[in-house]
């Protein structure tokens, strides 16, 4: 239950996002494995026209769908701004450890002291991502707080329509997340486990 609520927060946070530049971070599920079996992830390529026309549209959609005044679009342009610079340092933090652990595990020292200090740096990663959470979910409540009711009401459809659409992409299949159906016939492949959409790590 706790899962879905944060998911549900998460995919929320998500759809004002598009409302002004990228915050630069990533919505983080539940779950997460442990560094020391986890790799540094490339740097995000420069967005393509495509993707920002993409963007655009969705921003226009949500603005729509909820009926923002300029007011308030310009209110949450500001709310937006605020949180990327209040995100960035953290997730750089975030960043900066991962890059520690690698260099860990490619140390020469002692395995049971190698582990030890990867336990740490997990541990340190773990409380930086609850920081973020914690700032994701002040950012949700004061987009919240200039919305009026009908608006609201509104919001709270869009978050149970997106919770559907993640339950749905990321159902796991009996035998086990990977199994995804042949299309057609043909030997089965074995997909990648897809991950949440991002707020922007």
């Amino acid at each position: 239950m706790k899962k879905t609520l944060i998911i549900a927060s998460l995919l929320a946070f998500s759809m004002t996002t598009v409302l002004a530049a990228d915050t630069a971070t990533a919505p983080e599920t539940a779950a997460q494995p442990p560094v020391a079996q986890t790799e540094v992830k490339p740097a995000k390529p420069v967005l393509t026209q495509e993707q920002i026309k993409k963007r655009e549209m969705k921003r226009e959609q949500f603005e729509k769908r909820l009926k923002l005044t300029d007011e308030q679009k310009v209110k949450i342009k500001e709310l937006q701004q605020k949180g990327h610079e209040q995100m960035k340092p953290i997730m750089e933090q975030i960043k900066a450890k991962r890059q520690e652990a690698e260099a860990v595990k490619r140390s020469r020292i002692a395995v049971e002291m190698q582990q030890e200090k990867l336990d740490q740096i997990h541990k340190e990663i773990q409380d930086l991502k609850k920081q973020a959470h914690e700032l994701r979910m002040q950012n949700m409540k004061d987009f919240e707080s200039i919305l009026t009711k009908k608006q609201k009401k509104e919001l709270e459809k869009m978050k149970q329509e997106g919770r559907k659409r993640f339950e749905q992409e990321h159902r796991r299949h009996p035998m086990g997340p990977e199994f995804r159906p042949p299309m057609g016939p043909g030997p089965q492949i074995p997909n990648q486990v897809q991950t949440p959409p991002s707020v922007k790590e």
